[in-house]
């Protein structure tokens, strides 16, 4: 028996991961990676790196971030601990849904991964206070190959499910949808 279930997560190439944790009265085992399980979706290779974050109020806007090549990643990405309301943004030229998001609840409780291959964007709003966020990434972090578009962008048109909270400086200075395009093209 597999330890998780795959589903797709609404854009080409985007999964979701059930996980399927196995307990008695004293607990539960809930396996978090599994690089065999993982083919289906895409998964090649070894992680190269593992971050854990924490967020302390509800309605923060992290993101949406992503890494160019050669430096571009696939991610894992887990709630460990609240909930929040997770994007993806693809990044891909010349896929039909170029521009387009899509997005997954993710909570302590409904033991979801968002699965996020190389050509999309990511980026989260917290639903709870008190959130802890686990990533599994293909490739190490590279500064010099990190970008983003602005969240708030009124032609990304996120629907993020809460007013705006906490957005970092960095992130309200991240480009526009447009400028993405334009640099893209």
């Amino acid at each position: 028996m597999g330890h998780f279930k795959l589903r797709s997560g609404g854009l080409d190439g985007l999964g979701i991961i059930e996980k399927r944790p196995l307990g008695d009265e004293r607990g539960h085992l809930m396996r978090m990676f599994c690089a065999e399980e993982l083919r289906p979706f895409g998964w090649r290779g070894q992680i190269a790196q593992i971050n854990q974050t924490y967020t302390r109020t509800k309605a923060t806007i992290r993101g949406v971030h992503f890494q160019n090549p050669p430096h571009a990643e696939t991610k894992i990405v887990t709630c460990l601990k609240g909930s929040v309301f997770d994007v993806a943004v693809d990044l891909r030229p010349n896929s039909p849904t170029f521009m387009q998001w899509s997005a997954q609840i993710l909570s302590e409780d409904n033991h979801l991964s968002f699965y996020i291959p190389e050509g999309f964007a990511h980026g989260f709003q917290t639903l709870s206070d008190e959130v802890q966020m686990l990533y599994f990434h293909s490739t190490a972090y590279a500064p010099e190959h990190e970008s983003g578009i602005m969240p708030l962008d009124a032609d990304l048109n996120i629907a993020w499910p809460l007013p705006a909270g906490t957005l970092s400086e960095r992130d309200k200075s991240l480009p526009s949808a447009q400028e993405l395009k334009e640099s893209l093209s």
